[in-house]
């Protein structure tokens, strides 16, 4: 009875911490900028949350959620060009004028509206997974050639980005003055736009800890390590695989889409292939098989990226790429893993000895009557 309370308030006493932590104690402690920063780096986190649900139980080995990122990113900062040129009462944004530009793309109008986008955000990145997932999944390509593809798609939609001058080419998108109203700038709203990225976090935390915990949870785990077997008793391992590919392309639309006012720029460099493997870096490095694994991964990986940056600009890649060969050579777990294994060696608390066991006394014999 014991262990079945504690199992179920575990949960609820990690997310109160981290709660307090995100909503109380990093608000005080930090400054601006510092704060700044937690937000970018909570942005990949939610990223991180979905790439552990598609690779860490199901297998799936995400090489190209720099895309969904991407798209949900560029789907913002648009709009957001587009509201602060409507406040300067231009007819496109200032970096279309300076290219000559003098009429807005029929593909950016829609976006004007911050019902529109707000969708788009949440639906365009699903919807491209779910099309996607089910031409690869349905064709049974898994492995390193879905690795290899996801890695390539990400290449091809940087490359794409690059060459489309309409949306900022290889300088991408900055310079923002108001997110739905509000100014960037302003410290409050900073710090409301923090609030937001970590309650988003928390949500995404909370529903991936569903998913894995449900039936579905079960089935993916199972399509993970023995597909053929999941097939023959009557399920498809394609759409499990695709429920997961879709869900994780939903988180990291949504962190693109915070990314953008709260770091204030986006570009192709953000969305590529190095900024795809960082991400998977994260994810290994924390446990991608754990739920907060992923999470304190993405954000240890990220802070230490800043931290060791400034002390030596070019010496990062290097670490990171150490850190990445330590953890799949000799951690597959990930730090998390480290931990539970250390758990599971611990000794644990002296069973009582068993009292001595006392020989009956014998009967002694009665003489006969006589």
């Amino acid at each position: 009875m014991t262990v079945l309370l504690r199992s179920r308030l575990t949960p609820w006493l990690g997310f109160g911490l981290a709660a307090v932590l995100l909503f109380g104690v990093a608000p005080v402690a930090l400054s601006g900028f510092r704060l700044g920063l937690l937000a970018k780096f909570v942005c990949y986190a939610i990223v991180a949350v979905g790439i552990g649900l598609a690779w860490g139980r199901g297998g799936m080995l995400t090489l190209g959620q720099g895309v969904f990122f991407g798209l949900g990113a560029y789907l913002m900062a648009m709009h957001l060009k587009i509201a602060d040129a409507e406040l300067r009462g231009d007819a496109v944004p200032d970096f279309m004028q300076i290219a000559g530009i003098r009429v807005l793309p029929a593909y950016w109008a829609p976006l004007a509206s911050p019902v529109v986008t707000i969708l788009a955000v949440l639906l365009l990145p699903p919807l491209l997974a779910l099309v996607l997932g089910l031409g690869v999944f349905r064709r049974r390509v898994k492995g390193t050639y879905f690795a290899i593809l996801s890695q390539a798609l990400a290449a091809a939609f940087a490359i794409l980005l690059i060459g489309k001058q309409t949306i900022g080419g290889s300088n991408g998108l900055n310079r923002f003055r108001t997110f739905f109203g509000f100014t960037i700038n302003d410290p409050a709203n900073r710090q409301m736009l923090f609030f937001i990225a970590s309650a988003v976090l928390l949500a995404a935390v909370a529903l991936s800890r569903q998913l894995r915990n449900s039936r579905y949870g079960e089935l993916l785990v199972a399509v993970r390590d023995q597909e053929e077997r999941v097939r023959f008793l009557g399920y498809d391992p394609a759409t499990v695989k695709v429920v997961a590919y879709v869900t994780a392309a939903f988180f990291a639309g949504v962190g693109g889409a915070l990314f953008v006012p709260i770091v204030g720029i986006v570009s192709p460099n953000d969305v590529g292939v190095v900024a795809s493997i960082a991400l998977l870096i994260g994810v290994a490095i924390g446990g991608r098989s754990t739920l907060l694994g992923p999470v304190l991964g993405a954000i240890g990986v990220a802070w230490a990226q800043t931290a060791l940056s400034e002390q030596f600009p070019g010496g990062w890649t290097y670490v990171q790429g150490a850190l990445f060969i330590v953890v799949i050579g000799f951690l597959p777990g990930g730090l998390a893993g480290l931990a539970m294994l250390l758990r599971r060696r611990r000794p644990g608390p002296p069973t009582p000895a068993d009292p001595p066991t006392v020989a009956p006394a014998p009967v002694a014999e009665q003489e006969p009557a006589r």
